[in-house]
């Protein structure tokens, strides 16, 4: 079926073709609204859950701990200072390896006090041992949430699923929803193994001493790089049933690219139809879209950034003391290739707090990037006020 959604209704609906079974919620701008239509989903009957009104978002991420160790497929959704109040438990969620699954719209930190997008709240987790993936649009966003608990319960991670504010979660454009029995066969029914259970006793969060705790971080990497293995078989799947396939990266019209510019969320839209303009011009460019921060996909990354001569990547987020995040991630998997194949790599900062990422922006990271004798290789800001 086709539906109007915004980005906000689409993670509702993800989550609710995904059936998710404990739905723990607290309310921050601009995720309010994907609670919302999930209560209005649950009190209608159309989604079979307990639907869990919590105090904070700690609380909420700690209801959805506590399900998950009982056997159940749970869900939650927060923004910004409300990622950060869970923080604590966002470690406690992976290193125990629970696949709960985790909607990030991403809003701008306070202060000043914002509701509008950028990547920090998000990024700022990135250590934390959850996957993260990026979406472009709506569409990938219902999608994902499905994705992301067949990842999620595979390799046994929690998952964060993030959206930019405002250009996804209140945009509304036509999404398909995948039929109930379609995304059922897709993703059966959740049946964890490290699950409270009176039958097999267990021992949750113990002390861990020196001769394992060590042990413990090495099984969770390894489950990381597991998962660029089945985020591919997982998308690869996804794609032969609904006719939508996604990866870990999106290369767009890279093949004999001179320069290239990487992108993550809704920027990369914008990106892509500047890439069209200058390839009409006869201009040698491409684009690559980051769908996946974690795990980082360091060889398809090489793959299609090797032997180009300039690359320039779009941080909507800030290091401060440093520099952009995904320009720091392409920089450090392009470190040991040859320095025959190793493209110059300029990061740029656009979009803080918000601000639109227009066509006229994207036009000057590339001119920058193809002529950058003026420019810093190392950060340069874009649009930047006086």
């Amino acid at each position: 079926m086709e539906k109007v959604l915004t980005g906000n209704q689409s993670v509702s609906w993800g989550a609710m073709r995904a059936r998710a079974q404990v739905i723990a919620a607290y309310p921050i701008t601009p995720q309010t609204t994907i609670i919302e239509e999930l209560a209005s989903l649950v009190s209608d009957g159309k989604l079979d859950a307990r639907f869990i009104k919590v105090e904070s978002e700690h609380s909420a991420l700690a209801a959805c701990i506590g399900a998950e160790q009982a056997g159940a497929r749970s869900f939650t959704a927060t923004s910004a200072q409300g990622l950060a109040l869970m923080h604590e438990l966002i470690h406690w969620a992976s290193l125990a390896r629970l696949p709960i699954v985790m909607a990030d719209v991403n809003r701008a930190m306070a202060p000043g006090w914002t509701i509008w997008t950028d990547q920090n709240d998000s990024l700022s987790e990135r250590d934390t041992g959850w996957l993260q993936f990026y979406c472009e649009s709506n569409q990938e966003v219902l999608d994902t949430v499905l994705l992301a608990y067949k990842i999620g319960e595979r390799i046994k991670l929690p998952v964060m699923l993030i959206l930019d504010a405002f250009f996804l979660s209140h945009t509304a454009e036509a999404v398909n929803i995948p039929e109930p029995e379609e995304a059922d066969a897709f993703l059966p029914p959740y049946e964890g193994d490290l699950i409270v259970d009176v039958e097999n006793p267990r021992a949750f969060g113990g002390m861990a001493g020196v001769d394992y705790y060590q042990e413990f971080r090495y099984m969770q990497q390894e489950a990381m790089l597991e998962g660029l293995k089945v985020v591919e078989e997982v998308g690869k799947e996804f794609g032969e049933r609904f006719g939508r396939h996604y990866g870990l990266i999106e290369p767009y019209r890279c093949e004999d690219a001179e320069a290239i510019i990487v992108t993550s969320g809704t920027v990369t839209s914008t990106a892509r139809d500047v890439i069209d303009e200058w390839r009409d011009r006869g201009e040698s460019v491409g684009l690559l879209k980051m769908r996946t921060l974690r795990p980082f996909p360091i060889d398809l990354v090489r793959e299609t950034l090797r032997g180009v001569p300039k690359v320039g990547v779009i941080d909507r987020n800030i290091c401060p003391g440093f520099g952009g995040i995904w320009a720091q991630e392409i920089k450090a998997a392009m470190y040991d290739v040859d320095q025959a194949d190793r493209p110059d790599i300029y990061g740029f900062i656009a979009g803080l707090g918000g601000r639109d990422v227009t066509p006229i922006t994207v036009n000057e990271v590339l001119e920058k990037t193809l002529h950058p004798e003026k420019i810093e290789k190392h950060l340069n800001w874009i649009a930047l006020k006086a």
